[in-house]
């Protein structure tokens, strides 16, 4: 069904997810990587339930999970992701959480330091178990330039890792935890396929060093992430087809034993997964002229599409154009009582008048979970997933707030 005849039916803002697409893009991705590579799904592009389930169901190779939440496990959990399939990352883990994921059955985290390794192995002490551990490194070095960068500089994530050969003997000893392997992410939506290789191989690179620094063997190396898709425009998922030789080339050089299984090999993605599964449908509310400017203001803004755009890194969104269509040049800006609620500034628009409907692509990743969703208590979109043409669910997010009794409250 169309998105924009599934707005009519179940009224907007809308999300539709073509579970179909999230299948291709998986397919896909493995086909691109080396045989044997596993790849972790990152939640927070997005967790909904028929989505994630979808990575991990049907033919071919399952996605596993990567999470930072106890929200995102529970949502894994409901997806029938095993707790054996499930990564546990994140810079601050509450004892609490930990206790939870250990609880649930995961055994495998990415520490971010050793005062998180020593959390994390608390937890599994007292779950009489041990935590395999992924030790996440801060590269001091960089290859690629990119939209994000998670590396080479001061950060709350990872290790630093010129420290590591002085932290050895005490990253080896945390009772509770074995070092299972190492956690590199050093980039975002990589530019091309050139910009992901050189940062993927000196990832490798780098993991080979700290493999001789740490003195025990890699069972599992988590190369990170990188693989791009447009963002709320119009355009496809990249291709990588030279990725697999290049991979393949710099395993051979510095993990001469990968082709056995020593280290397993993995690599984590969220958008490029999500991304193009998802289209955003919004109503135009109204149309209005302010001193030459034509504003098209939607029902759905920074709540409904991305907090991202607050930080600049949305603009300008696309919408849907027939082909012949005239354009002209408007922004469009959403409900909120803010004026930081903009999504295209100065973007081409079909003409539009009150009561029509737009398509947002490609917006299947850091969508509603990623928004001001609450932000002056407007109702969250409705969110439909499809499959083979046909409606698969239809849920929206409540806001709900929990009261308790307090004790020596009469009220």
């Amino acid at each position: 069904m169309e998105p924009t005849e599934l707005a009519r039916q179940y009224g907007t803002p809308l999300y539709v997810y073509d579970l179909d697409r999230a299948r291709a893009a998986r397919r896909d991705l493995f086909g691109w990587l080396p045989e044997g590579f596993e790849v972790f799904y990152a939640f927070k592009a997005n967790p909904h339930v028929d989505l994630v389930r979808a990575l991990r169901d049907g033919e071919g190779p399952a996605c596993r999970a990567e999470i930072s939440s106890t929200g995102e496990l529970a949502a894994a959990l409901e997806a029938g992701y095993p707790g054996s399939d499930i990564l546990y990352t994140g810079p601050g883990k509450t004892p609490e959480e930990l206790s939870e994921a250990i609880g649930a059955g995961v055994r495998t985290f990415s520490a971010e330091s050793l005062s998180d390794l020593e959390h994390i192995g608390g937890a599994a002490l007292e779950h009489d178990t041990v935590a395999d551990c992924l030790l996440r490194i801060n590269s001091a070095t960089a290859s690629a330039t990119t939209s994000i960068r998670m590396t080479g500089a001061p950060t709350q994530f990872g290790i630093d890792s010129e420290t590591v050969a002085g932290l050895a003997q005490q990253l080896r000893s945390v009772p509770g935890t074995r070092i299972a392997g190492l956690h590199l992410f050093s980039q975002s939506n990589a530019a091309d396929e050139e910009a992901l290789i050189g940062e993927l191989t000196h990832t490798i690179k780098v993991a080979a060093a700290i493999q001789e620094d740490l003195g025990v063997p890699l069972r599992l190396l988590d190369i990170g992430g990188g693989f791009s898709v447009p963002y709320a425009q119009h355009g496809e998922r990249h291709r990588y087809p030279k990725l697999r030789t290049e991979l393949e080339a710099s395993l051979d050089l510095h993990f001469p034993q990968w082709r056995e299984g020593a280290p397993r090999l993995a690599v984590e993605s969220g958008r490029y997964l999500s991304g193009d599964s998802g289209t955003l449908v919004a109503r135009v509310s109204n149309v209005k002229i302010s001193r030459g400017k034509k504003f098209v203001i939607l029902d759905a803004g920074i709540n409904t599409f991305g907090g991202m755009s607050g930080l600049g890194r949305l603009l300008p969104v696309s919408v849907q154009v027939e082909a012949g269509e005239e354009t002209e040049k408007a922004s469009l800006v959403g409900p909120l009582c803010t004026p930081g609620d903009v999504l295209g500034r100065g973007i081409d628009l079909p003409p539009l008048e009150d009561g029509d409907l737009v398509r947002i692509p490609n917006a299947g990743a850091y969508g509603p979970t990623s928004s001001l969703l609450m932000f002056l208590g407007r109702p969250a979109p409705t969110e439909v997933a499809v499959s083979g043409g046909k409606v698969v669910s239809v849920s929206r997010i409540e806001h709900v707030r929990t009261y308790r009794s307090v004790e020596g409250d009469d009220a």
